[in-house]
């Protein structure tokens, strides 16, 4: 998530027309509810727009009216409905999901691990789509969640195929150690993203949260981009030396039909 002055909260790059600053914010408000912050006080969503109090209520009134917001107290709120019904309405209609999902199912089903999609959203990977596997062991993703680029195998993928101005952009910031394992190293992982490339897929080991490792791959479409990555995460014992090949075997393959499926050219 970009800030660019007070209350104005963007992500990606600015459009080429004009904005409705009244939309951007109350869309703003809305981007404040995250699965790990559900639940929201008017005060911190003040605090997170920067928005004055007296503004934030009556967007938040308008949010309540229409059914984006609904209230849990006299001043504290959660998603509404609406949402739901725009994001299955955004699921059943977008073509990647929808070609995804199935083939996702049966990967996560034969790796024994949870399979998840994500596409590349500003400066970080979002989850569009997650299926577990049958192991009683997994490591939980949501729908929704937001993933560093730079610390996971998902994110070197996405890092991989963006183009170079992304990637510069992205590089030339302080990088985060997540965990003690986590590479901040640019040379490296530009280094890597060109591993990448050639090798066609990627695989980290504990950098994102310690316990856990995955494998990821790139997904194509007709024009031969990458709209997104698909990985395999779990306990990073079940991703040793030995079992790896088995995983990237099964991850290639389901990555390789869902890019046929969406039009990509051998």
């Amino acid at each position: 998530m970009k800030r660019t002055k007070k209350g104005d909260i963007l992500n990606g790059p600015r459009p080429s027309v004009p904005r409705v600053d009244t939309v951007a914010r109350a869309l703003g408000i809305l981007e404040c509810f995250t699965a790990g912050e559900p639940e929201q006080t008017l005060k911190q969503l003040c605090e997170k727009t920067g928005l004055y109090k007296s503004r934030v209520h009556r967007l938040c009134m308008t949010l309540l009216e229409c059914g984006y917001l609904v209230r849990t107290s006299y001043s504290s709120y959660r998603l509404g409905p609406k949402l739901l019904v725009l994001g299955k309405v955004y699921e059943r209609t977008n073509t990647l999901i929808s070609v995804a999902r199935t083939i996702m199912g049966r990967l996560a089903e034969s790796a024994g691990e949870s399979a998840a999609l994500f596409a590349l959203e500003g400066d970080r990977s979002i989850c569009l789509a997650r299926e577990y596997g049958p192991s009683r062991l997994y490591f939980a993703i949501n729908e929704g969640d937001y993933m560093q680029l730079h610390a996971t195998a998902i994110g070197r993928v996405l890092l991989a195929h963006a183009s170079e101005e992304t990637r510069n952009s992205i590089l030339g910031r302080p990088l985060e150690s997540v965990t003690p394992l986590t590479i901040t190293d640019r040379r490296w992982i530009e280094q890597e993203c060109g591993n990448i490339l050639e090798r066609g897929y990627s695989v980290n080991r504990e950098e994102m949260e310690l316990g856990v490792a995955a494998v990821a791959a790139p997904v194509f479409d007709f024009e031969g981009k990458v709209p997104a990555a698909l990985c395999l995460v779990g306990p990073v014992q079940r991703f040793s030396e030995q079992i790896l090949p088995g995983l990237v075997e099964k991850l290639l393959d389901a990555t390789g039909e869902i890019s046929r499926l969406m039009g990509e050219k051998r």
